[in-house]
């Protein structure tokens, strides 16, 4: 992806994306971006965690190659493993993309709905494992995957295995899953919406360099990079964040039905938790190693039950449980 499109979909537009995730992409790629270093007030940033947040996204937790998914899987655009769909959501998540699976570190939501939609469509798939290790994405695009997902689970039983992450637009389409099974240290949650505006007006005015913008329009050129954000437009940027985050707890409370409604999902504050601290907030229902937990979800016949929060379960029916006291 160019340099310029990597601006564009960061700088002044809605992200559902962990933060220090995107404070450390942008440090690492700043210099390319913009010409100069970027620097953050008030946060710093680990050079490890910058260093990780433009690798490539890893491979399939359940051990398929993507380059070669579509000839091992007889055309099909993903993985099946005993009759189960393997889609992975890794990586940057994107709005659009030209490309099935990931690609230089994306996953683009237009591939995610074509691999679900096909595997719908295939007699032979008995049910959908979402492979999920994601920091998060755009929030373009995000809500109408979600709500695909969501509506795919009253066809054939969902299920999502959590590598590592699944947080802020990668948790909305796992919460639209029957279930969510993560490791120990597996983290989710960030239930927020973030936008980054960049102010260039210093290093402008240190280079002698002066931008005239003429618009027609009085907010035409609101959040403009070459000029300090004004107030009144930082409080309407503020404004319409907080709308989608409460869209982003209505998505999360239509998948989780009553373990997670929209008030205790707008009161997690954004926060990330991991393991058992997950399943007893009720944004996760078990603790278990993902690879064993799909085995059982492939092993355990069509139509089998399970008591709740014993293991993974074919029914295509969402687990409603209340959420823990």
């Amino acid at each position: 992806m160019h340099h310029t499109q990597i601006a564009q979909r960061i700088f002044n537009t809605p992200l559902m994306v962990d933060p220090a995730k995107a404070l450390a992409f942008l440090t690492g790629l700043g210099p390319r971006i913009t010409g100069r270093e970027i620097s953050v007030e008030g946060v710093e940033i680990d050079p490890e965690t910058q260093d990780t947040a433009t690798l490539p996204a890893r491979a399939s937790l359940f051990g398929d190659d993507l380059t070669n998914r579509q000839v091992r899987s007889g055309g099909q655009p993903f993985a099946v493993v005993d009759g189960i769909a393997v889609i992975e959501i890794a990586g940057t998540l994107v709005h659009r993309g030209a490309w099935i699976g990931q690609s230089s570190g994306l996953t683009s939501y237009e591939g995610i709905a074509a691999q679900l939609e096909a595997a719908l469509a295939d007699p032979a798939v008995r049910g959908i494992a979402l492979d999920i290790d994601s920091f998060g994405g755009e929030v373009a695009g995000a809500f109408d995957l979600a709500d695909r997902l969501r509506a795919a689970r009253q066809v054939k039983p969902v299920q999502a295995f959590v590598a590592d992450h699944a947080l802020s637009a990668a948790y909305a389409l796992a919460s639209q899953a029957d279930r969510i099974i993560l490791p120990r240290t597996g983290a989710v949650g960030s239930i927020g919406v973030v936008a980054i505006h960049s102010n260039m007006s210093g290093a402008l005015d240190q280079k002698g360099i002066a931008v005239t913008l003429i618009h027609a329009g009085a907010r035409k050129v609101d959040a403009n990079p070459y000029q300090p954000l004004p107030e009144a437009v930082r409080d309407r940027i503020a404004g319409e964040l907080e709308d989608l985050r409460q869209l982003f707890a209505e998505t999360v409370a239509e998948g989780r039905g009553r373990r997670l409604d929209t008030i205790q999902a707008l009161g997690t504050e954004a926060a990330v938790f991991r393991g058992e601290a997950a399943v007893f907030a009720g944004l996760a229902d078990e603790v278990a190693d993902p690879v064993t937990a799909f085995r059982a979800f492939a092993a355990a016949p069509r139509g089998a039950s399970t008591p709740r929060g014993k293991g993974p379960t074919m029914t295509t029916a969402p687990e409603d449980h209340a959420q823990p006291a």
